[in-house]
């Protein structure tokens, strides 16, 4: 039997606020634990939570952002549930007037095609602490330092049909978001997570299967891999004649492995009501009007521009435009050469970063120093191979590339002269490479060049300009034809 997977994403993304959505502890990432939970973040009693403006117009930006309806009045609710790191037993969301409705977002797969993922609907919310279970000794802590920290929840419409998909929409939604400025986008730290419903039906069928839903996936490689996992266990699950449960389920990135965390067999009772300690919020036309006027350059105009400002190709300009922080990133390093900075963020730089699990805003390689060095390339000063050496010098902290190429003597051979000495030196040591080269089908000949490039290349301690060594060589020895 064909199968079809149905997915739908569940996104929270962290709001790039100063302060926390009800009170005005902050928000810094990486304080010491407890250090940043106010008692209105606690609901100690006495206490009053004071909405954060700042949230409310990065939500209607993101709302925007995706031609999605935007609540003239929004409210929130309690959602009642126990859990250790919730201590007040809530969580201020929003259930019934979300401040965004419907909407929707494109993405581009692969072979090119383009599919619109419509978007249920956004809410605000605010975040709950985090439950720290290494280093305890059997135990878990407990940091409050995120409870109350603004997020967005984006829910979409089960309109993704594969992991293919489901990656292209939650990198397009990370794309938007980086891009408003809204949140700094880095997954490591939990700016966003993502949380996937996944079902099989057989093809063709309008009946969806029974749903899990994988929670708290904070890579886009763990969600294809979670993804791929989960609808390979339940396709194999009903075709052994078994049923899939309704129910949570944990991916692990490093293991590979997934595992049930509890049972969705009946839906939970988290008791809403309106928060009585939080009016009704009302924005007017003008309000919204004045929030679309700020909004910045979004993923595909930016792509488009790149193509025509820098001459990018499609496949490039969809890539360096796809990260708000890789495009600022690239407009710095462009100054010297558009295309060798495409070339050099998407292979070197991105390689590096992969490897050490960096993103391009902790590089340690500036986009100033990667535009200094592309200059050195580009005017001759340095040759491609003495590029990657004076870029591992500056990954390394030894400085920009104009130091690095004066301490190690690494300034390439362009003279002329010096050059022609080289070649002419070469060709009076090789008298049988020469003879066999003279002999050869013209065809073989490109091939036996490589000898003598090779020489002459050890002969400068590679610094010899490549491409003048080739048209001196080559001009040198069809003289001797």
């Amino acid at each position: 039997m064909q199968w079809e997977t149905v997915i739908g994403l569940e996104v929270h993304v962290q709001l790039a606020t100063k302060s926390k959505i009800f009170s005005g502890a902050s928000t810094a990432f990486g304080a010491e634990p407890n250090t940043q939970a106010c008692a209105i973040d606690l609901a100690m009693p006495g206490t009053l939570p004071v909405p954060n403006e700042q949230a409310f117009r990065d939500a209607i930006m993101f709302g925007l952002a995706i031609d999605a309806d935007i609540a003239h009045t929004s409210m929130f609710e309690r959602k009642n549930y126990f859990y250790p790191d919730l201590p007040k037993a809530y969580q201020t969301t929003q259930l019934e007037k979300p401040i965004v409705g419907r909407g929707h977002v494109e993405i581009e797969l692969a072979d090119g095609s383009k599919k619109s993922i419509r978007i249920h609907h956004a809410h605000l919310e605010e975040d709950a602490g985090k439950s720290l279970h290494e280093d305890f000794h059997g135990m878990s802590g407990i940091d409050l330092n995120r409870a109350g920290t603004p997020l967005i929840e984006i829910v979409s419409e089960p309109d993704l049909r594969s992991a293919e998909e489901a990656v292209a929409f939650a990198r397009k939604l990370h794309s938007i978001v980086t891009s408003l400025g809204i949140c700094d986008g880095n997954m490591s730290q939990g700016s966003m997570r993502f949380d996937v419903n996944i079902s099989v039906r057989p093809a063709g069928s309008d009946t969806f299967g029974t749903r899990t839903e994988t929670k708290n996936l904070n890579s886009f490689k763990f969600m294809e891999d979670a993804i791929a996992l989960e609808v390979e266990r339940q396709i194999d699950l009903i075709e052994d004649g078994g049923k899939v449960i309704q129910e949570t389920r944990l991916y692990n990135g490093d293991t590979k492995k997934a595992r049930s965390m509890r049972s969705k067999e009946e839906a939970n009772d988290y008791r809403y009501f309106p928060c009585p300690d939080l009016l009704p919020i009302a924005f007017d036309d003008d309000y919204i009007e004045q929030i679309r006027q700020t909004l910045p350059e979004l993923p595909d105009a930016r792509r488009d521009r790149f193509m025509e400002q820098y001459g990018l190709s499609h496949y490039d300009a969809n890539i360096i435009s796809g990260d708000a922080n890789v495009a600022r990133y690239f407009e710095t390093a462009a100054e010297s050469d558009a295309k060798l900075a495409a070339n050099w963020i998407m292979g070197e730089l991105s390689a590096r970063l992969n490897a050490d699990d960096m993103s391009i805003q902790d590089s340690p390689v500036s986009a100033e120093q990667l535009a200094g060095m592309i200059a050195r390339l580009k005017d001759g000063t340095i040759s491609s191979k003495m590029a990657k050496e004076v870029f591992d010098a500056m990954w390394d902290g030894e400085g920009d590339a104009d130091s690095i190429i004066e301490a190690r003597g690494l300034k390439q051979v362009s003279d002329s002269g010096a050059i022609k000495a080289m070649v002419d030196d070469v060709i009076a040591n090789s008298p049988q490479q020469v003879e066999n080269y003279r002999t050869a089908d013209e065809a073989k000949r490109p091939k036996m060049l490589g000898y003598f490039v090779g020489q002459i290349m050890k002969a400068s301690k590679g610094q010899a300009n490549p491409q003048q060594v080739n048209e001196v060589l080559l001009k040198k020895l069809n003289e001797l034809l």
